[in-house]
């Protein structure tokens, strides 16, 4: 059974480590979840690192210097990742692939009790001692549709 998730009312703000970049989200993100690739553990430094897809019209860039680094993922997409100038805070990163979104660190969030990760992707490239609750959804590498991971947090928020 997926837990229940409280969320807050939106609209809810964030941002990098020193305070000089700041963002708005104005609705419910798509999903919060895991990702275990490598490109994750790197630019973590840990076993993975949570993200966060929202419909780009629902973000707001508040201010603060970005700059931007365009990667390729281990999925073999192009990332857009972007981060504070001054502190190097990872806030979101666009993938090119889908220009209707943006993927937030949920962790840049002013509170993030309420983004609870909802599944797990990349579980192939897990670390043997990454936590993982096997009961959500999940997928070796990128999921072809993440629908099913859509569908998981829409029951956890409506339930």
């Amino acid at each position: 059974m997926t837990q229940r998730i409280a969320l807050p009312s939106f609209p809810v703000e964030g941002g990098c480590q020193c305070g000089a970049v700041r963002y708005r989200i104005t609705a419910s993100p798509l999903v919060v979840y895991n990702c275990h690739c490598r490109d994750c553990q790197r630019h973590s430094g840990a076993t993975h690192s949570m993200s966060m897809p929202i419909a780009r019209e629902n973000f707001e860039h508040l201010g603060g210097e970005v700059t931007a680094f365009d990667k390729a993922a281990d999925s073999g997409r192009t990332v857009r990742m972007l981060g504070c100038a001054i502190c190097g805070t990872k806030v979101w990163n666009e993938p090119l692939a889908s220009p209707g979104m943006l993927v937030v660190k949920p962790g840049t969030l002013d509170d993030p009790s309420w983004a609870v990760p909802v599944g797990n992707i990349w579980t192939d490239s897990a670390l043997p001692y990454a936590p993982i609750d096997w009961a959500l959804p999940h997928f070796p590498r990128q999921p072809a549709d993440r629908q099913p991971l859509y569908d998981a947090w829409t029951r956890a928020t409506l339930g």
